[in-house]
């Protein structure tokens, strides 16, 4: 029950930091990786893979051989310090690993919770920043859709392209949720019933479960599932060659999609599936859409995590930049 329970997407990146984790203590002190780990050891994974500033400049403390072995064992992917973001994200892997065996938490010691914020504090003082995706919004969604032709191919990406960007900005894991049996004809389009997404894993019927497929999103869908002929089971599918078609996408292939698209339109920057997400609220924000309504659409489950793309969005109309200019 609970790996049926789990996202699979999370339990590939909690097993790569684990075998992150076990490679690098074994080449760093000689020694298997076992539970629980020492906070000495902590504080060096953190000055191994942290960039921090000394008279040289910035530097990590990871010897280049060890380096190099990790890389060549096909744990870490390239040279270097890791980003912030993953640091964090391998110490709430080991932090997660020592509560559940009901071990000592090295990851919740004082010292390193310090280490820790002072790191970030440092990084922001240097400009760094979250690297995020490029947000596709209006301009450049219509130059993806732009290279969808009618073939089978192109209808089945305008219209998971439509129903993604429009239902809300639906994450790669919900597109492929999507089926003729949870996706009902109305007299305006369609209506996406979401019972289960990364803010509702326990499926409970709330206000925004529903979500409109309208207009060109709607359109588009319809197009696609008659040139498809698809009556039942999931809304996208793979094609085969010959137009024959196969069976559902997976959440890999909605990112290829994507990717793709951006390609073949020659977007410059860097996009993926959440770019859809992002660039709904983004645009939303622009347009002027009140916050409240947009969380509707998304179903984002705190402020926090999408008033910075609703504001980025509503920043370069504000009024409140114009203030010496003439009406």
């Amino acid at each position: 029950m609970l790996r049926e329970g789990g996202s699979d997407n999370t339990v590939a990146s909690y097993r790569a930091a684990i075998r992150y984790w076990a490679a690098w203590h074994e080449l760093r002190f000689g020694a298997a990786l076992e539970l629980p780990v020492s906070v000495r050891a902590v504080l060096q994974f953190i000055a191994d893979h942290v960039q921090h500033a000394d008279a040289a400049g910035l530097r990590h403390d990871l010897p280049a051989d060890l380096d190099a072995r990790l890389v060549k064992m096909g744990v870490k992917r390239a040279l270097g310090p890791f980003k912030l973001s993953t640091v964090q994200h391998r110490l709430a892997v080991l932090s997660e690993a020592h509560e559940s065996q009901g071990q000592p938490n090295p990851c919740r010691d004082r010292v390193v919770g310090t280490l820790m914020a002072r790191a970030r504090s440092a990084y922001a003082r240097r400009g760094a920043r979250p690297a995020r995706k490029d947000a596709l919004t209006r301009e450049p969604l219509e130059a993806i859709l732009d290279t969808c032709d009618d073939s089978l191919i192109g209808l089945r990406d305008r219209a998971l392209l439509l129903f993604a960007w429009a239902s809300g900005g639906r994450r790669r894991s919900e597109v492929v949720q999507a089926s003729f049996e949870n996706t009902r004809r109305t007299p305006d389009g369609y209506l996406f019933t979401l019972v289960y997404s990364k803010t509702n894993r326990e499926g409970s019927v709330r206000a925004d479960t529903y979500k409109p497929i309208v207009g060109r999103a709607a359109q588009a869908l319809d197009a696609w599932l008659a040139a498809a002929g698809i009556r039942d089971g999931a809304l996208f599918r793979r094609v085969r060659r010959g137009g024959v078609l196969g069976g559902p996408l997976s959440a890999e292939s909605v990112r290829r999609i994507v990717r793709t698209r951006c390609e073949l339109a020659g977007l410059e920057g860097d996009y993926a599936a959440h770019s859809l997400r992002s660039g709904f609220v983004t645009e939303a924000g622009r347009q002027g859409l009140p916050l409240g309504e947009v969380m509707a659409m998304t179903g984002h489950a705190s402020v926090s995590s999408v008033v910075a793309y609703h504001r980025a969005g509503s920043a370069v109309t504000s009024r409140a930049a114009r203030l010496l200019e003439d009406e």
